[in-house]
């Protein structure tokens, strides 16, 4: 356990997940690319009735909370091309399964712009705390 523990700055994985789960209300909301991601992936953001799904924000968070960590651990092991690889393997996955249900290709790299977008601020925040 060690491995994934010892000398990771929590207090940046914790600011660096909060901003970037912030980021993401204003990344997917309708003021800045939430227009052209919804109707990518075939919603209406717009609908009165258009709440985020629980599970789907639940899940997200704990991902976010996953992705500061392993952030804290590479900037542990001073690892940023691990990091870099795996941020890489993450968005092209996601991308494949986006291809394979026909989003968009502008929902597709609205979602994975999003979490390089995650991973930079984390960087960030680790070197700033």
């Amino acid at each position: 356990m060690d491995e994934i523990t010892l000398g990771v700055n929590w207090l940046a994985v914790a600011v660096g997940a909060f901003l970037s789960f912030l980021m993401g209300w204003l990344w997917f909301s309708p003021k800045f690319l939430g227009k052209p991601w919804a109707a990518g992936v075939g919603i209406d953001i717009q609908a009165a009735d258009n709440k985020p799904p629980a599970a789907a924000m639940v899940t997200q968070l704990l991902g976010t909370i996953m992705l500061a960590w392993l952030v804290g651990i590479t900037a542990v092991t001073s690892s940023l091309l691990t990091l870099l690889l795996v941020v890489i393997t993450f968005t092209l996955l996601s991308a494949s399964q986006g291809l394979f249900i026909k989003k968009s290709i502008a929902a597709i790299l609205i979602e994975q712009g999003y979490v390089v977008a995650m991973a930079i601020i984390m960087v960030v925040v680790q070197g700033v705390l």
